[in-house]
């Protein structure tokens, strides 16, 4: 699956994060043995919200754990929680307070909001599933204000090393099992790993946010160098 590409990979995302919405939250704790709790708050922090009543886009929020970490870290912030599923909002709108966020129908590639909008946009697991990676970009630099962050959380595509074997049972053979078990989704959790494995080095990543304006980039590798925060200012 993750070899489709334009409207049909769109259609084929949208309809996976559907069918596994439900257990969507518990399957990233499983996958990642509860890491990415950690990284997301790392994510809010790189964001360097400014005090007051500032307002952060959490791109592809699926169930909205950026925006409530956001909300958690800067009570006075308004988070946005967009993403083109809805019914991963659906389940994000269920959680304790998920009356506390804003939440949003958007497509990556054509956000609908004015230019020079928000203070940051943050996303996790979101640009590895996008049909056009420049595109998500550049929306997101132009929706960001002057000096704004963007702050990215995503897989990466790990360097070869001693673990690579382990790494590749754990994604290739590990995930899709418990997927298979917990969702009755083994289609989802294939094309996961194999979309994380055939998606941009950390290098390449940061090269794709300078092209398109971004400055101050950095990153930071996690879990064995298969994930990765990136993040660059406006």
């Amino acid at each position: 699956m993750a070899h489709l590409t334009g409207s049909d990979r769109a259609d084929f995302v949208q309809g996976m994060f559907t069918r596994i919405a439900h257990r969507y939250d518990l399957m990233n704790r499983l996958m990642t043995a509860g890491q990415d709790a950690r990284w997301r708050r790392e994510a809010i922090r790189r964001a360097a919200l400014p005090p007051g009543r500032s307002i952060v886009l959490d791109l592809g929020a699926g169930t909205g754990d950026l925006a409530f970490d956001a909300l958690r870290r800067h009570p006075e912030t308004t988070p946005i929680a967009a993403d083109f599923t809805l019914a991963m909002m659906r389940v994000g709108q269920k959680r304790q307070n998920g009356h506390q966020l804003n939440w949003s129908s958007a497509d990556a590639l054509k956000l609908p909001y004015p230019n020079e909008t928000f203070d940051a946009v943050v996303s996790g697991f979101l640009l590895r599933n996008v049909i056009d990676i420049q595109q998500a970009l550049a929306e997101q630099f132009r929706v960001i204000k002057p000096g704004g962050m963007m702050v990215a959380l995503d897989t990466t595509r790990p360097r070869e090393n001693l673990l690579s074997p382990l790494i590749h049972f754990h994604m290739k053979t590990v995930i899709p099992t418990l997927g298979r078990m917990l969702t009755g989704q083994a289609d989802a959790y294939t094309y996961l790993p194999d979309s994380s494995i055939n998606f941009l080095r950390a290098e390449e990543m940061a090269a794709r946010m300078a092209a398109v304006g971004f400055s101050e980039i950095n990153f930071e590798r996690k879990m064995f160098g298969v994930v990765a925060i990136h993040w660059g200012r406006k």
